[in-house]
Order: C-alpha cells, then structure tokens, then sequence
C-alpha cells in the first residue's frame, strides 16, 4: 500500500485533494499532517476520518522533531506540501507569521525529509516532495499585457504573502539542486470551489449576497486574477506526481480571467440579487493587478481544464447555500469578513441577525 502525507490536509485545497486520493487510489493511505490554525478545518475530512486509511496528526511542519517522528513511523512515500497562510489581506497585518509558516515551516519540513532519507533504507526513501505555490510569486502584470507568466518567469513577490511563497519555493527548489531531494513545484492561479474559508472572496460575495448585506468591491476592480476549480487543481497534482520530471516546476492555469467585478456580478446573477449590493472600498495595500499563467508545460503531460468557470461557480453558490452550519461558525475567524463588515457598518444588521 502506498502511503501520501499530506500536510495542511484540513485547508480548502488540501482537503479536497485527501477526499479526492483516498476516491481514485482504493490501495493507498493518506497521511494527514495540519496545526489546525484559524483555516483548517476538521469538517472538511468528516466523510473520510473513519476510513482505516486515513490518518491525521496535530503538529507544526516548523516543528522538526514532530515532522521526524511522523516520518519515521508512517515512512510515506510521497510528501505534498499544502501547508501554508495565504490571505493576502491577513498578512498586511501579520506578516512575521506568513515568513514563519511558508518559509520556515517548509524549510524545517525539508531537513526533517532530508534526514529521514539519510537514514532510511533505500525501500523507504522519499520517491517525491511536491511542494504547492502559487502564481503570485512572479509578481504583476499590466492588465493589458499580452504575455504571461512561464516557469521560468523571474520571481518580483510584492506582498508578504508572495514573498513567502518564492522564498519557500527557492528553498525547495535547493534541496533538489544541494542534497538531490526528489522536489516538484507547481504554480497555480486563484482557486475556487466547496470548503473554502470564508477569507477568499468568493465565499465572502456567496455569504454577504445570502445576507443581503454590501459586497466589498476593492477600488481597483477591474484587476484581473486566472480562476480554476479546485478539483482541476487536484488533478493536475494528481498527474504531476505520475508524470512530472523531478527537479522541475509547473505552472496549473485555465486562462480564464475574472475581475473582481465581474465575479460579483456573477455571484449576485445567480442568487438573483441586485447589482447595487456591490460597494466600492479602498485598495488593499500590494493589490496586484494581473496574474496569467502559461500552463502549456501541465498540458503537455495531458493535463486540462474540466470543469468550467458558469458550472463550477454555480456549484460552489448552492453548495454556501444549503451548508450554512459548515460557514456560519466560521465567519468569526476570518480576518477579512470581520475587517470589510467593520468598514461597512453592517456586522450587526438585522439580515446577518436574522439569517
């Protein structure tokens, strides 16, 4: 039986990727490794915590003696590292704790991987470290641009969070270079979907149109972001583990780009809501303006978009809307509901009370 561990497991994506393996491979275990922060989220795993393949513990990936010990006894094969901060608007805040956890918590998990290779025998040696990133650690480009970002596009990180995420790619990417590790990378564009936190600002639309209450439109909303359902991502995971070159980065993208205006619209025409909800608010610090990735890389592996931008979106809207008890609980978490609600003034209005 091949064993996978996973780390971040109880996120948004890393979840849907453990229900996802644990679905196609039936001979397979999965290993789950997440802290349990603020985004993760033992609900997102309640269909799987009772099956005898999978498995979970509550530890640090920057704690090395627990990531060691984890290594040693379950001697997975395969490492995806999901694990990471990744709210833009939360790191403009806190910025020591996205360093903390995407740099040096993928740098601690790194050595402990090395040090269990070291030592184990070759039978039980790490085939594959996958580390996830994502687009933004190359930077922005004019949203009239015709070019887009390659795999070897250079790294120009603008926020906290991008900064992190090329740090932990460059220190990654060393261990293949320094100590032969076995390290995939790939690049992602925007991810959406079921069980996603409300921090992201598809759920947070999804929930304040249910509530009647103003969608927070940033000032520049014609900045365009690439989107891709959450499920073409796993797969596109998936396939890299089989087929993917050791030592090589690929970037996952569907070319389908969306403004933050035109995801609003989409939200409100498909909850039959009024436009006039949307509700201009200042730039966040480091918005970006555009990121396209070229993903011809993946699709020369086979890889391609499978679910489309009207269905998945559609899904997603009626998944908010029939699992309130999953979302509401929630809602207290998220740095950037609770940070729009305050400037908007409607934290406390009778529809949020009454919903």
């Amino acid at each position: 039986m091949r064993t996978i561990l996973v780390t971040g497991g109880c996120g948004f994506i890393g979840s849907h990727f453990i229900r996802y393996f644990l679905k196609k491979y039936k001979n397979s275990k999965v290993v789950n490794v997440d802290l349990l922060t603020y985004a993760g989220n033992p609900e997102n795993l309640r269909s799987v915590e009772k099956d005898k393949r999978y498995k979970f513990y509550k530890n640090d990936i920057g704690d090395f003696h627990a990531m060691d010990e984890i290594l040693r006894k379950e001697k997975p094969d395969v490492i995806v590292n999901f694990a990471a901060e990744s709210d833009n608007n939360r790191a403009v805040n806190s910025p020591i704790d996205f360093a903390r956890t995407n740099a040096f918590g993928t740098a601690v998990l790194l050595e402990a991987v090395r040090q269990y290779s070291l030592q184990a025998v070759r039978k039980n040696r790490i085939k594959r470290f996958h580390h996830i990133s994502t687009c933004e650690v190359f930077g922005q480009m004019p949203l009239k641009s015709k070019s887009s970002f390659s795999e070897n596009s250079p790294f120009r990180p603008r926020t906290p969070y991008n900064a992190s995420k090329a740090s932990a790619d460059l220190i990654a990417m060393s261990y293949y270079h320094t100590f032969g590790l076995p390290v995939t990378i790939s690049n992602c564009g925007n991810n959406y979907g079921t069980h996603q936190f409300p921090e992201k600002v598809i759920p947070v639309f999804i929930i304040k149109a249910l509530k009647n209450q103003s969608l927070p439109v940033f000032k520049s909303s014609k900045n365009k972001r690439e989107w891709i359902h959450v499920l073409d991502h796993c797969r596109a995971v998936d396939l890299i583990l089989q087929k993917g070159k050791i030592g090589e980065t690929y970037n996952i993208g569907t070319g389908l780009e969306k403004s933050i205006d035109q995801i609003a619209d989409d939200i409100l025409k498909i909850l039959r809501k009024p436009f006039t909800l949307k509700k201009t608010v200042p730039d966040r610090l480091g918005h970006d303006t555009r990121y396209l990735l070229n993903s011809d890389k993946i699709k020369k592996l086979g890889w391609k978009q499978v679910i489309q931008w009207e269905e998945g979106l559609k899904d997603t809207v009626n998944w908010y809307i029939n699992n309130e008890k999953w979302w509401k609980p929630l809602l207290k978490k998220s740095y950037a509901w609770n940070y729009f609600s305050r400037r908007q003034g409607n934290s406390s209005s009778a529809s949020d009370k009454n919903h």
